[in-house]
């Protein structure tokens, strides 16, 4: 420590006596003045100067010091105040600066807004125009300053000794005199000015100033929700509660703004993105990854600290998302829709900035960007019904010759004002002011321009003031400390936005609006450019196809308008990678909501017929029910194919959230062959709703002459099964009545041996023949009908098809044929329903050329013509296992 202690120019060396001061610069001039008498007889002195090192050149100049002046303070100072002037000295070059001082000085006073502006654009030091010292007794002195080491310093002095006239603008300067190794004698080395303002004993006419005061950000929310009862929105990213968190840009504006007299200029989609956050709310992350929000307590705890601070305040509402005007005008209105979109942009303010601040906004204003006006822009400001525009002066320029600075308001026809903020006072806190100098500066040119415009003349004048949209919280520190020492100054008084506008209009004010020539290329370059418009309208033609056929459209129509809404914002200035981004977003999201109603895939269909139904699925994914939609079925050759009579058909469709419908057509063939057919979903105005559905109908038809052939072999089995069984049976009787006859060549066991035998025998044979009458068997039957096949059939013909998608819910009943009858290919027989046991439980019988001793009754009688078929030996009922067939 004591090492440091010793080190030269660590600290500042106490102020010299003026008059050992005043001595030594005098002895220094006196020991050169034979030097300096030499030098203007060479006539190579400046040949000499040229040779100099560079190094020398780089260490001398008043900009080799950096001079930062951090504060000045009071601003606005008064009889008996003390100045104090306070800030950091930065050696730049390469050699040390020895015997350093720094001073005051105060220049001239400064008489007219552009003198300022004349003084703040100077660098560097100029002798005469920078003033002189203010006194040795208030400098102080740095034994050496070395390079690259910033030392601190302040400098106070009573109001008195700065030998100020009367109420004006000073320029008020600092600057740093010392020595260097290759120029040992004193001259400055740095210098920074600023500016003072004086006015001693007030004033008898005060300036009006309205100072907005704009709560503006860039897109926050996405118009994706989720699918719950809530629709809990979706954030871009989690900026939004850095912004609003302790410290943060926004919570830094609410908390200075609070403590002023100001008019708030509110984006309505602030708040409700704010709103939306107080709940739960989901934030993108990776690919479609989405991660729980987790700032509600923030979010209301900033919501709340607002509600304060607008109590009792002008509020002006702008419409939701600030909608880029001049982009508007020059891009967007040869789109149709564009300014319906700004109406309806408006219109939402009404739902968004009252419940939640609760106050009653103002919705009459308009705010082109950075207040640049030309008649388009405000054609287009006022179509959504604001009839006052705040512009700027320097876009609607003085051009009457007026030696003073004119009110703000002005008539510029069609019942439209034009509120006219200061240029000078709104653009005084625009670029880095995260330095104190910077800010420093800011603050006080700021004032001396609201102190210049007061001068000007003694009648009673409104300004207003209109900073950037979105400050920075250093900027919004420094317009808070602006506005907190202007309202502590004599000169002006506050005012809202809606006096300023109403105040009377200076009749020498200029009430032109510029050409569409004279606007900004820089601005207009940051404009959304046409294309944007158009896919705002296509998003927009999407969104009213889809929201016809919701049950609920609100839960679609809100985000997705306010997301529109977002897409037009003045955020998107210079950030056009990132607006189409969020365009094409919100496009594909609605994309993927409208395809979640759609048509199932088909494959290739078989019609065996002359007419049946083809049934085709829509599937409805939506959390909410869809109707208002009709399906039509086309046939592309309605000369083989027909849908319900004509080439196509048409059918209303009404499908619940999360589920399917089967929607049938009944069709008629004329010819056999492949045909096209072709599904698509329309809505009830006739619009194409999603993609069509194509497949093939293969037509097989069956005629009349194959369905006669069929039926005829039918009947011949029935009829041979008949025959069979009369045959039987009266073989079985005639057996029976022979009996007696032949019992006396017989014993009694014979006898009744054979009697039972021939009777068991005429049993057997009925009960023999009882399976042979149904040649399908069940097992059989179920065999033939695999479940999980879609089929449809009519009196006359099937149709089969299968799916590419998984098939649709399916009714517990069978199908059924259209006119109610059984399907074709289970036939019975009547006798079946006389014989239902199962051939487990029907009587064995043996082999009828064992059961009797002789020749069969009737074996050589001649065949009758009737018979169908020889008689034949009757076989085992009892199939040979279970479930499989046996053939007769």
């Amino acid at each position: 420590m004591a090492e440091a202690a010793d080190i030269q120019g660590t600290c500042p060396s106490p102020a010299r006596p003026p008059a050992r001061r005043w001595l030594r610069r005098t002895g220094v001039l006196l020991a050169s003045a034979p030097l300096l008498a030499g030098l203007f007889q060479l006539p190579a002195a400046p040949s000499a100067q040229a040779a100099e090192p560079a190094s020398v050149q780089a260490a001398s100049g008043s900009r080799t010091v950096g001079v930062s002046l951090d504060s000045v303070s009071p601003g606005i100072p008064g009889e008996g105040d003390t100045v104090t002037v306070s800030g950091t000295l930065t050696n730049n070059g390469k050699q040390a600066v020895t015997d350093a001082t720094v001073d005051l000085r105060i220049g001239p006073e400064l008489t007219t807004r552009s003198d300022i502006d004349d003084a703040a654009e100077r660098t560097g030091y100029t002798p005469g125009a920078d003033g002189s010292p203010v006194g040795d007794e208030y400098a102080q002195d740095f034994t050496r300053l070395a390079p690259g080491v910033a030392q601190r310093f302040s400098i106070s002095v009573p109001v008195d000794e700065l030998d100020l006239g009367g109420s004006g603008v000073y320029q008020l300067g600092v600057a740093l005199s010392g020595e260097t190794a290759a120029q040992q004698w004193e001259q400055v080395l740095g210098f920074q000015r600023t500016f003072l303002p004086w006015q001693p004993g007030g004033t008898d006419v005060r300036t009006k100033t309205t100072f907005l005061w704009p709560l503006v950000s860039t897109v926050h929310m996405s118009a994706e929700t989720d699918s719950n009862e809530q629709q809990t929105p979706v954030f871009l990213n989690d900026d939004l509660a850095k912004e609003i968190a302790p410290g943060g840009r926004l919570e830094q504006l609410v908390a200075l703004g609070k403590e002023l007299d100001v008019t708030w200029v509110i984006d309505p989609d602030l708040l409700a993105s704010v709103d939306a956050m107080t709940r739960s709310y989901e934030v993108q992350g990776p690919g479609d990854t989405t991660t729980p929000g987790t700032h509600q307590a923030v979010a209301k705890e900033w919501l709340a600290d607002l509600q304060g601070a607008v109590a009792g305040k002008e509020v002006v509402a702008l419409p939701f998302g600030d909608p880029d005007l001049a982009s508007l005008a020059h891009n967007g209105t040869d789109v149709t829709g564009s300014l319906s979109r700004l109406k309806e942009a408006t219109d939402v303010i009404a739902n968004t900035v009252e419940p939640i601040l609760h106050v009653q906004p103002t919705t009459d204003f308009a705010w082109p960007v950075d207040g640049a006006v030309d008649p388009s822009i405000v054609k287009v400001a006022t179509s959504a019904g604001a009839d006052k525009v705040i512009a700027r002066s320097d876009s609607l320029e003085e051009t009457g010759g007026l030696p003073y600075t004119p009110s703000a308001a002005r008539p510029i026809g069609g019942g439209t004002t034009a509120v006219v903020a200061d240029s000078r006072m709104s653009t005084a806190f625009e670029g880095d002011l995260t330095t104190a100098s910077a800010d420093s500066l800011a603050v006080q040119t700021f004032l001396s321009q609201s102190l210049m415009l007061n001068l000007q003349s003694d009648q009673q004048r409104s300004i207003v003031v209109a900073p950037q949209r979105m400050p920075t919280a250093s900027q919004a520190r420094a317009m808070a400390t602006a506005l907190t020492t202007l309202q502590a100054g004599g000169w002006s008084e506050a005012q809202n936005l809606t006096a300023t506008a109403e105040a009377k209009p200076d009749p020498g004010a200029t009430t032109k609006v510029p050409s569409a020539s004279a606007y900004p290329s820089s601005l207009r370059k940051q404009e959304l450019p046409a294309t944007a418009f158009d896919e705002i309208a296509t998003t927009q033609d999407k969104l009213d196809n889809f929201k016809v056929i919701l049950t609920d459209e609100s839960r679609v129509v809100t985000p997705f308008g306010r997301a529109m809404n977002r897409e037009m914002s003045t955020s998107w200035r210079g950030l056009a990678t990132e607006a189409a981004s969020f365009r094409n977003g919100v496009e594909n999201y609605l994309d993927d909501l409208a395809g979640q109603v759609s048509l199932i895939q088909k494959s290739e269909t078989k019609l065996s017929g002359r007419s049946a139904t083809i049934p085709v699925s829509v599937q409805n994914n939506l959390v909410q029910g869809v109707d208002h939609l009709v399906l039509r079925l086309t046939s592309t050759s309605p000369t083989r194919l027909e849908i319900g009579g004509n080439a196509y058909a048409e059918q209303p469709v009404t499908v619940s959230g999360g589920h399917s419908q089967s929607v049938k057509f009944d069709t008629s063939a004329n010819a056999n062959g492949r045909v096209t057919v072709i599904a698509q979903l329309f809505t009830e105005d006739g619009q194409a709703y999603g993609q069509p559905v194509t497949f093939d109908v293969k037509v097989t038809e069956i005629t009349a002459t194959v369905m006669l052939v069929i039926g005829g072999g039918v009947l011949l089995l029935v009829l041979a099964g008949f025959r069979m069984y009369t045959q039987r049976k009266r073989a079985a009787r005639e057996a029976a009545e022979a009996g007696p006859d032949n019992g006396d060549d017989t014993d009694d066991t014979g006898t009744g041996a054979e009697g039972d035998t021939a009777d068991d025998t005429a049993e057997n044979a009925a009960d023999a023949d009882a399976p042979d009458a149904d040649p399908a068997a069940d097992p059989r039957e179920s065999a033939e009908s695999p479940a999980g096949a879609e089929e449809s059939q009519s009196a006359e013909g099937t149709t089969t098809e299968t799916t590419g998608q998984p098939d649709p819910p399916k009714s517990s009943e069978p199908p059924k044929h259209p006119e109610g009858m059984e399907r074709s290919g289970s036939t019975k027989h009547p006798e079946d329903a006389e014989n239902p046991a199962a051939p487990d439980h029907r009587p064995q019988s043996q082999d009828p050329r064992t059961e009797e001793s002789g020749t069969r009754p009737g074996a050589h009688d001649p065949q009758q013509p009737s018979d169908l078929t020889p008689d034949t030996a009757a076989e085992s009922a009892d199939p040979s296992r279970t479930g499989e067939r046996v053939d007769r």
